[in-house]
Formats: structure tokens, C-alpha cells, sequence
């Protein structure tokens, strides 16, 4: 009967070597982890001094724009008061009212809308195509004519703005909304920030999607595009804030103010030869920031992913 015991297999099996050299592993002393290593004096002291940097760093930022927004709210006759105040004599909350009745704001408001969602709709229906011409179809001399596309960015605008000008004569779009939104849609920026985006989607899903029967318009708007929408987000508010920001470009192509005047040409307009309301102008350039703010705080978490993404993080 011991001897029928002691043949048969034991009923525990013996505990494998790699579990064993795991156990002893785990029987040493045990690495802090992240809560224990933020414990220690030296982390908490790191901790705050950062936070202190954080919040120092946005009241120098935030400053400026609590002083412009104080400044819209003073008479014109104590914006240059010396010493300076962040608070007036007077709350004037009616500046912001008197910004529309000084001139044609809400036309310049209208015309900024309409030129910069033109002009950012054009440039990401241009660049989603180039980008993905640049980074994702084979062709000869694609690398050349890439580089020599990149190398318009070094050119400044200032240089092409007596060319482009008399291209608008030739075209007759001199005064017109052709004139604000075309030349400045077809940038090289956007056409690099979609190919760094392009470059890094896998090959197989578009060879997926040929062995599924899919064409090369069929592939770049049902399986690239929608995988780009971070990356759309950045080129979104970057051509965004380029088309509602530009002022050299409207003032030069644009003769009547009055009906086809942006907000940056508006601006100017409280400067005049009988001086200056400051209080209006800054009243209107507050007015002139909300649209951009609130199009950056809607897509802040695509603009940090879609940076990351696109190759503009530093990676």
C-alpha cells in the first residue's frame, strides 16, 4: 500500500523556476511607487516650487489681457494717466456699446467671419490633398518638388505682396472677397503639417483597402481622412487665427472699408486726424478676441493631440 502511495505522481506540481526566481525577486525590498516617490520632502518641495512657476508664468501672460480688458472700461482721457491705474475713475461698460456706433463693426466682424472660415476651408481641403499627394502616393520627383515647395515658407509675405497684387489687377479681383481669401489659401504649412501626419498612418490599412476594391479617392476620404481629424484641428485654428489676424493683405488689396473691411483694418479706423478714442479700440480689440478664444478652448484637446501626432512636438 506505501509503496502504491510513493509511485504515483504528486498532486501538487513543483512551482516553475521562473515563479521562484519572480517570488524572490518580489521578497526584496520593494521600489517606491509613484505616491511613495512624491512623499519624500525633496518631491513635495520640487512639486510646489513647479506649481509656483506654473502660476508665475500664467500671471505674466494673463496680465497683459487684464490690463487691455480694465483699459475698455476707462474714459479716453485717463488711458495715459500718469501714474498708471488698472481701474479708472468710471466703469464705462457702454465703450463696448459705442464700438458699434463709432463705424461699420458689425460689418468687420462679418467680413472676418466670412474671409477666415473661407480662406480655413480652402486651405484644408488644398492641404489634406497635397499633404497626402506629398506623403502617401509615389510619384517621380516628389521629394524635389516637396522641397522646393517647403522652401516658399522662407519667403516672407511682405515680399509677395506687390506680386500678388498686380496678379489681383490681371484677374480683376482687386475690392473683392476672391482677393482676401485666395492667395494665402495655399500655404505651405498646411501642406507639411498633413504629410508629417500622413507619413506616420500604416501602409496596410490602404492595402487593406485595395484588396477590398477601394480607389485612391475612395481610401483618402474614408480611411485617412478620418483618422486626420486631430491633425485637421490644428490646421483648423492655425488658419483660423492667420485669416482673422491678417491686416497688411486686406488693407492693401481693399479700397472700400466700408463694405469690405476686416477687423485688424477696422481696428485702425479709431485712429483718425482728430486723434484717437482709445477707450473704442480697446473695447474693440477685446471684442475681436473672443471668436479665436473660444475656437481654441473648443478644440484645445485636439490641438494637443494633434500636435503630438503631427510631428510638431518635437518628436
Amino acid at each position: 500500500m506505501s509503496t502504491e502511495i510513493l509511485s504515483q505522481p504528486s498532486a501538487v506540481a513543483p512551482e516553475p523556476a521562473v515563479t521562484q526566481r519572480s517570488r524572490g525577486r518580489r521578497s526584496g525590498p520593494v521600489a517606491p511607487n509613484s505616491r511613495g516617490a512624491g512623499s519624500t520632502p525633496a518631491a513635495r518641495v520640487r512639486l510646489v516650487l513647479a506649481h509656483v512657476g506654473i502660476y508665475i508664468a500664467a500671471l505674466i501672460f494673463v496680465s497683459p489681457l487684464v490690463y487691455a480688458f480694465f483699459s475698455a472700461l476707462k474714459p479716453n482721457s485717463e488711458m495715459f494717466s500718469m501714474p498708471p491705474t488698472l481701474i479708472g475713475s468710471e466703469i464705462r461698460w457702454s465703450n463696448f456699446v459705442d464700438v458699434f456706433n463709432y463705424g461699420p463693426f458689425l460689418t468687420y466682424i462679418g467680413n472676418s467671419f466670412l474671409v477666415a472660415i473661407l480662406g480655413t476651408a480652402v486651405t484644408i481641403i488644398v492641404s489634406t490633398m497635397a499633404g497626402y499627394a506629398f506623403g502617401r502616393l509615389r510619384w517621380k520627383g516628389r521629394d524635389a518638388v516637396f522641397i522646393l515647395f517647403l522652401a516658399t515658407m522662407m519667403v516672407p509675405a511682405e515680399v509677395l505682396v506687390i506680386p500678388m497684387f498686380q496678379v489681383m489687377q490681371w484677374f480683376d479681383w482687386v475690392n473683392t472677397y476672391q482677393a482676401l481669401v485666395l492667395p494665402f489659401a495655399f500655404g505651405a504649412f498646411g501642406t507639411f503639417l498633413m504629410r508629417q501626419f500622413f507619413r506616420g498612418i500604416p501602409y496596410e490599412l490602404e492595402e487593406a483597402a485595395r484588396i477590398d476594391g477601394a480607389g485612391p479617392i475612395r481610401t483618402f476620404l474614408q480611411i485617412i481622412i478620418p483618422l486626420a481629424k486631430s491633425s485637421i484641428a490644428v490646421l483648423t485654428v492655425f488658419s483660423f487665427l492667420s485669416f482673422w489676424n491678417s491686416y497688411l493683405w486686406p488693407l492693401i488689396v481693399t479700397v472700400d472699408y466700408d463694405a469690405l473691411g476686416t477687423l485688424p483694418v477696422g481696428l485702425a479706423s479709431f485712429s483718425g486726424l482728430t486723434g484717437t478714442r482709445w477707450d473704442l479700440q480697446m473695447a474693440a480689440a477685446i471684442i475681436s478676441m473672443i471668436p479665436t478664444t473660444v475656437l481654441i478652448i473648443a478644440l484645445q484637446k485636439h490641438l494637443v493631440k494633434g500636435i503630438a501626432m503631427a510631428g510638431l512636438g518635437g518628436r
